[in-house]
């Protein structure tokens, strides 16, 4: 799997951000639902996987079904274990087609568009439901999850927002991929490096709780000449615009007004972007070349105080071989002051999401997986696969031993904390086409080529384009209830 590509796919995004996916595709091919039984068999949270297969066993009896699930490559063994059960269990077999991570929302588009109808369920990125949604590719879930779904089903889930798009679900999310910062633990714990800091700076060395504080830190372990750096943060096109996007949240400011008018050229926006550039000064010196994994392998090695990153980073930092294995302490995405209060703004960026095909012939079955892939017990099995993507995001997952040893007791804590209180990806249809500007004007400025100011002013006039193609007043209905739908305690300092 190409780095980069696997976690960008920069052109291929451009394809979901186009208007006229929606105007291609007609009403016709959503499946109507006149098939569903009218009563009601509402499960129980206690036993719905197993409440599940016997609903499903009764509704293939007799019939020889199979379903199809479209899945990023490299996800079999979160879901294959899983499939197996059901298949044993309900006589409903499971065929898995793989296809590149940063291919697959894609490969959902032209399914739809051909009218090939070749899936029942995939698993696309979260950040694209939007663009699948106004394409015409995604069965509306409402009456499903109204007939079958516990009432008590959220409870536990740490992160459901981008489930949802214009009031409706469209999927359940199955990875808990929110942003977490990684440190070295024997540089913050060391005497004498406590001791320089604080003589330095006047307060003592400690995880960061605001990025001022962390580019201040970076700054004071980076030694080049000893071959110690400050930071691994993504300096690469497909992932530094993250960076700024909490920065910029950090500074008490939404992207948008409620009409979709851009304000991230505002002062904060400049602010944070200056900042971001920076620090990139404290980097190791292939931060801005290294894609995903060279940037893990380089952080394992101890020579780099803090990185930026996932579950998956931590699985990796954290198997034998690693020479930072059990040597990390962990922290949310730093933040910032505003009106007098920290603000931390942990960010929810990636993440795998079960979704139904518009075209499937089997719409209760495949909902009916869905539920039951991420349901407590069968999303514990998921999530234990210390090789596949999936991380936690159901409280019952942070309990088992499994998952425990995978991700280690000290990352959990942080982790759990960081999803309950995570703002949300931009979840907008044509979100790739926002964030591919973005993207191209931060690497911009960051080189030196363009300022912060003219890099931010250009981002702000090519979203008013999209925002314009995409048609306002959809834009703004879908970003008010975005919004409303950020942790209150941020939600409450943002302007």
């Amino acid at each position: 799997m190409e780095d980069d590509s696997a976690f960008g796919g920069i052109s291929r995004r451009r394809l979901l951000g186009t208007g006229t996916s929606a105007a291609l595709i007609g009403s016709s091919l959503l499946l109507p639902r006149s098939g569903l039984r009218a009563q009601s068999t509402k499960f129980s949270l206690d036993r719905l996987h197993t409440e599940i297969m016997q609903e499903v066993a009764s509704l293939a009896a007799g019939r020889n079904v199979e379903i199809v699930i479209l899945q990023p490559q490299g996800s079999l063994g979160n879901i294959k274990p899983l499939g197996d059960t059901f298949t044993r269990a309900t006589g409903v077999k499971i065929r898995y087609v793989e296809v590149a991570v940063d291919d697959i929302n894609t490969q959902m588009i032209i399914d739809t568009l051909s009218g090939t109808g070749s899936f029942d369920l995939a698993l696309p990125a979260t950040f694209g439901l939007p663009d699948l949604v106004e394409a015409g590719a995604l069965l509306n879930l409402d009456d499903l999850a109204e007939r079958y779904a516990p009432d008590d089903f959220r409870r536990d889930a740490l992160f459901s927002v981008g489930d949802y798009y214009k009031s409706s679900l469209y999927g359940y999310q199955t990875d808990g991929d929110t942003y977490l910062m990684f440190y070295n633990r024997p540089w913050l714990e060391n005497p004498d490096e406590q001791k320089r800091f604080a003589d330095q700076q006047g307060y003592e060395l400690k995880i960061p709780d605001t990025w001022e504080e962390l580019d201040t830190v970076m700054a004071f372990f980076h030694q080049p000449e000893e071959k110690r750096y400050g930071g691994a943060l993504f300096r690469t096109p497909n992932y530094v615009a993250w960076e700024w996007w909490t920065r910029f949240h950090a500074k008490g400011f939404w992207p948008f007004t409620d009409d979709m008018d851009p304000q991230i050229s505002n002062e904060a926006g400049i602010e944070a972007l200056n900042e971001l550039i920076s620090a990139s000064k404290y980097l190791y010196p292939e931060a801005a070349t290294n894609g995903l994994f060279d940037n893990w392998k380089a952080y394992a090695e101890g020579h780099i105080f803090c990185n930026i990153g996932w579950g998956g980073t931590q699985k990796f930092l954290n198997a034998s071989g690693s020479a930072v294995r059990g040597k990390l302490a962990f922290g949310p995405t730093p933040g910032g002051i505003v009106k007098g209060r920290l603000l931390q703004t942990p960010y929810f960026n990636w993440g795998w999401n079960y979704t139904v095909s518009s075209a499937t012939k089997e719409p209760e079955i495949a909902y009916l997986f869905a539920l039951f892939a991420c349901s407590p017990e069968m999303s514990t099995i998921a999530v234990q696969d210390s090789n596949g993507y999936f991380d936690p995001f159901r409280e019952e997952h942070y309990k088992d031993p499994k998952i425990v040893d995978v991700y280690s007791p000290d990352f959990l804590k942080a982790h759990r904390s960081a999803m309950r209180g995570s703002i949300p990806d931009l979840y907008l249809q044509g979100q790739g086409e926002y964030f591919d500007a973005l993207r191209e004007n931060i690497v911009r400025a960051d080189r030196g080529e363009i300022s912060s100011k003219e890099a931010l002013d250009t981002t702000a006039k090519q979203w008013r384009k999209t925002t314009r193609r995409m048609g306002r007043r959809s834009q703004s209905t879908q970003w008010k209830f975005l919004k409303s739908l950020y942790p209150e305690k941020i939600r409450e300092l943002l302007t």
